[in-house]
């Protein structure tokens, strides 16, 4: 069992910067890939990045590329979402997932077995 919890994020005005964290239970979390999704009142959750468990591969959804940048520190068990030219689309609750299956970096949801509780970002125009 592992159990995630983000922080981070807050108020922040359009165009700034803001982090998120993820911090892990367990040492397992250092063979899990990693991921981060958000979702918009109203709407469904939706993929925003994800990283491989060592830390070489990446993905990103569309819209956030060149400006978000997934990380993570095993040897802390943390992993992190750097947000930066945020735009109020990016308005939303953020989660931490992770998941044991390494093979690939999936965008649906039910592809991640643990998830955090979330942290909101609100991104004011």
């Amino acid at each position: 069992q592992l159990e995630l919890e983000e922080s981070g994020g807050g108020l922040v005005q359009a165009g700034g910067s803001t982090s998120l964290s993820c911090v892990a239970s367990g040492r397992a979390f250092s063979r899990y890939r990693m991921g981060w999704f958000r979702q918009a009142p109203g709407k469904e959750r939706e993929f925003v990045a994800a990283l491989s468990y060592k830390g070489d591969i990446t993905r990103y959804t569309d819209s956030v590329k060149g400006r978000f940048t997934i990380s993570r520190d095993n040897s802390k068990i943390m992993g992190y979402l750097q947000m930066n030219s945020v735009k109020p689309e990016d308005t939303g609750i953020y989660y931490c997932a992770a998941d044991a299956n390494i093979l690939n970096l999936p965008t649906f949801p039910n592809e991640w077995h643990y998830w955090g509780q979330g942290t909101q970002v609100t991104v004011s125009s």
